[in-house]
């Protein structure tokens, strides 16, 4: 199988890259990335967790549209770039520490609209949260001029 990346990265120059922006802020780190997908994880603790000591659904949406953003932004030629859309999510479990995996597959990557598929799971495997996120692909110097 060939590789749905257009543009070659390791989960490491990822990583390096993302030191001052909310991803760092709140612990996410690239683990793997594959033929078709990327992995990714985030600590559940106090940056992560709401008031009752559980998961926050916004971090989860936060891993998600991460994780698949970084996927898709990947998937493109270099004259272009994505950006979400929409980005939907279905809790299914509470977390209250360890990390949550995030796995991110496309289910269409086309020339102006990408969809991802993303699940989150926790330490044991088990389904957290199924997100859904729409990326609209956009033209460097053309958007640039307009």
């Amino acid at each position: 199988m060939n590789s749905i990346f257009k543009q070659q990265a390791t989960p490491e120059f990822i990583n390096q890259n993302l030191v001052t922006n909310m991803i760092a802020n709140v612990g996410i780190e690239f683990l793997e990335i594959g033929q078709d997908y990327l992995k990714a994880r985030m600590p559940v603790n106090e940056k992560t967790t709401q008031t009752f000591g559980i998961l926050h659904g916004g971090a989860s949406v936060v891993l998600a549209e991460t994780v698949g953003s970084i996927g898709a932004n990947l998937a493109v030629e270099e004259e272009y770039f994505c950006v979400g859309l929409e980005v939907n999510a279905n809790h299914l479990r509470t977390v209250r520490s360890g990390y949550v995996y995030a796995l991110a597959r496309p289910l269409h990557i086309g020339k102006a609209i990408q969809v991802w598929d993303i699940r989150i799971t926790d330490d044991n495997h088990k389904l957290v949260c199924i997100s859904r996120l729409t990326m609209a692909v956009r033209h460097k110097i053309k958007d640039a001029l307009h």
